[in-house]
């Protein structure tokens, strides 16, 4: 088992990317701590992991709430006793709306879902890490962090902003024994369309474009595998990097 005895918490396990890579981190002998906003669904995850011999515990988070964010990381401790491995994982997509019809509470809504809560769960567990002279974190980006072709302004901006906290934690700590790498998946099964409310037609016209490129939609199995390699001693030379898995749609 490569994650035996690590603790492990995933945000947004409740479904899709998240709940796969809660699902594969217990298999590989994680303790896990599932954290999500939606309580019923984080909980079945929970109970799917501890029926099938893992360890596995449920946090309801909103992340855009810094008071919940640092009660996630606290609870983690008092049931665990550490962290070892942080995924930030949780996020939420825009309307695809262009600059021009970006609106403000928008705008701030995507970023303290997307961006805010991944530098408040860093912060917050940077003293653990540093104490213990080593951890790891997987920030879930986005192909959008890429490229400006996928998404609307505020999401493509979000995951640009993970892409530039992961490469510079994965710098800053590089000598305390810790690393911060990204995942960028392109197309993925998931239900993050349920966050868009009201697309923008303009936006949607321009990013089809891109869409009809695409080669396929992966599983969020083959996400979890991903961040498997990047919690586990297999990828201990790799830091500050951005890992993409988009079945070379942007090739």
């Amino acid at each position: 088992m490569k994650l035996k005895d690590k603790v492990a918490i995933v945000t947004g396990a409740a479904s899709g990317i998240g709940k796969a890579i809660a699902i594969r981190f217990a298999q590989e002998g994680a303790k896990v701590v599932a954290s999500d906003i939606n309580w019923n669904g984080v909980q079945s995850v929970v109970e799917e992991i501890n029926s099938t011999g893992g360890t596995a515990s449920a946090i309801k988070t909103n992340v855009a709430l810094q008071v919940d964010v640092e009660h996630l990381i606290d609870e983690t401790v008092n049931l665990y006793g550490t962290v070892d491995i942080l995924v930030n994982n949780a996020g939420i997509m825009d309307n695809l709306e262009p600059a021009g019809a970006v609106k403000d509470e928008d705008w701030d809504r995507v970023f303290a879902v997307n961006v805010n809560s991944v530098l408040r769960t860093i912060r917050k567990v940077l003293p653990i890490f540093l104490e213990k002279g080593k951890g790891n974190i997987i920030n879930v980006a986005s192909i959008g962090g890429l490229t400006g072709k996928v998404a609307g302004c505020a999401y493509t901006a979000s995951k640009f902003a993970v892409i530039g906290i992961t490469k510079n934690t994965g710098f800053m700590y590089a000598n305390n024994g810790i690393r911060c790498n990204a995942i960028a998946p392109g197309a993925i099964m998931t239900n993050i369309q349920s966050t868009m409310t009201n697309i923008n037609e303009f936006g949607a016209a321009r990013t089809g474009l891109s869409l009809n490129l695409n080669p396929r939609s992966a599983d969020p199995s083959e996400i979890a595998s991903v961040a498997l390699f990047l919690a586990s001693e297999d990828s201990s030379f790799v830091n500050g990097e951005v890992l993409v898995a988009d079945g070379g749609w942007t090739a």
